[in-house]
């Protein structure tokens, strides 16, 4: 029986680099993304997110090597736009159309929208197919993008602070209609986001940026299995701290250590232990000292 061939991946980077003067954004950065994953780049401000999104985009130039379904986004932009959709914070549709007129327009220019499918997303909003762009509110111009983004048969989906500015609601819903109407085996997401707590539910893969560099790259499954938070019993901070953790403080008066693969038995003998979530972990690997 002939063996399976492993499909390529997605988005393939091998020693990407982006520099502005004197600036290094990324620097020299690896990694392989697959099909079929929801992956969170998670890093602060001028971490060398955007940078990224911007290179697998066809935004950017760059130096080293980059594939994204299996196309050179420098070189090869156009073919490539046809499998990728992009959602970030910045508003880019236009402001002086109507929504029913930026409908009819991407039917137009896009071979893979479903016009029908659109509308049927925006019937279950509030968004006025007559009223243009400009006199939306910022959640129905996220609603109404996310509307077509969902009716574009895209391999590919980039969403760069994509609800950012928007109450907890339509975030809410955000990831919901993410979940259940667009995302399955056949396609790829990549998030970048702030407020971590409210995708690592969806994650299946997290790259950690720092310096424009991958600090970190995990399974979200494994990850969460690697971390543990310890609220020390008074009289125990020595053996604590001589087990070497990742990073310390105090809470509540007590010493709270961060173990990365320590055994959970042997850790729980030094007091409450807790998993983190991946904030924390970020938080923890990003300002501790694992380097």
């Amino acid at each position: 029986m002939a063996e399976t061939q492993e499909a390529p991946p997605v988005i393939r980077a091998r020693n990407l680099s982006k520099s502005f003067g004197k600036f290094h954004a990324l620097k020299g950065v690896n990694f392989d993304i697959p099909l079929g994953r929801i992956v969170g780049v998670i890093g602060a401000n001028g971490a060398g997110k955007t940078t990224l999104l911007n290179a697998v985009l066809g935004l950017s130039s760059y130096k080293g090597e980059l594939s994204v379904l299996g196309l050179n986004p420098a070189r090869q932009r156009g073919a490539l736009m046809k499998d990728i959709c992009f959602i970030s914070d910045i508003a880019t549709l236009p402001k002086w159309m109507t929504v029913k007129e930026v409908l009819e327009f991407v039917q137009s220019v896009h071979p893979r929208f479903s016009h029908e499918k659109a509308l049927t997303f925006l019937a279950r909003t509030k968004v006025p197919m007559a009223r243009k762009i400009r006199a939306l509110s910022k959640g129905m111009i996220v609603q109404l993008h996310l509307a077509i983004v969902m009716s574009i048969d895209a391999k590919l989906l980039v969403l760069d602070e994509p609800t950012l500015g928007l109450d907890i609601i339509f975030r809410k819903q955000f990831y919901q209609s993410l979940m259940e109407e667009y995302f399955d085996e056949s396609r790829t997401i990549i998030i970048t986001t702030h407020q971590v707590g409210e995708i690592e539910h969806i994650l299946t893969d997290v790259m950690f940026i720092k310096d424009g560099e991958i600090f970190l790259e995990a399974n979200m499954d494994t990850l969460t299995q690697q971390f543990t938070e310890v609220m020390v019993t008074p009289g125990k901070e020595q053996e604590a701290l001589a087990l070497g953790p990742i990073s310390k403080g105090t809470t509540f008066g007590k010493t709270t250590c961060v173990y990365k693969n320590k055994d959970r038995e042997t850790l729980a003998k030094l007091g409450e232990t807790r998993r983190l979530g991946l904030a924390d972990i970020f938080v923890a690997t990003m300002t501790g000292d694992e380097q």
